[in-house]
């Protein structure tokens, strides 16, 4: 490359100098990010206008509480996750998990099917009559 001497060239010179820069470095940054995302594509990765597009994430079912303060009842506890404050003062209290579950608990547990594996919601559908199923390609 030319050593070019800045310092002596005009404030218009090093302004269109830099206009030229600029364009070239948006021209070039602009088909580097197309190949890119080209390639992220192939990859199988979706990618955003402005943000990253996570895959979607499975939906998780509600968690019900499962235990419940005695004290102030509202404060309740699904089992998961840290333990609350209130559940820790109860277990040094002298109290059991059996003693601060809520009784409904068990019941509805018991009365809810097994959970199915991610990714299987289609083995466990009801087969389509001929007239509900769509035919392929449409």
């Amino acid at each position: 490359m030319k050593d070019i001497d800045f310092q002596s060239m005009s404030i218009d010179e090093l302004w269109a100098l830099h206009e030229t820069i600029a364009s070239i470095l948006s021209t070039r940054i602009m088909a580097e990010k197309l190949k890119l995302e080209k390639r992220l594509d192939k990859l199988g990765r979706k990618l955003g206008n402005a943000t990253h597009e996570t895959a979607q994430r499975r939906p998780y079912p509600k968690v019900h509480p499962k235990f419940r303060n005695p004290e102030p009842p509202h404060e309740t506890w699904s089992g998961r996750g840290k333990q609350p404050r209130w559940v820790i003062k109860m277990f040094e209290a002298g109290k059991s998990v059996d003693d601060l579950r809520i009784p409904e608990t068990a019941e509805r547990a018991a009365r809810r099917p097994p959970p199915r594996p991610f990714g299987t919601e289609d083995l466990y559908a009801v087969p389509k009559t001929t007239e509900q199923r769509k035919p392929r390609g449409a």
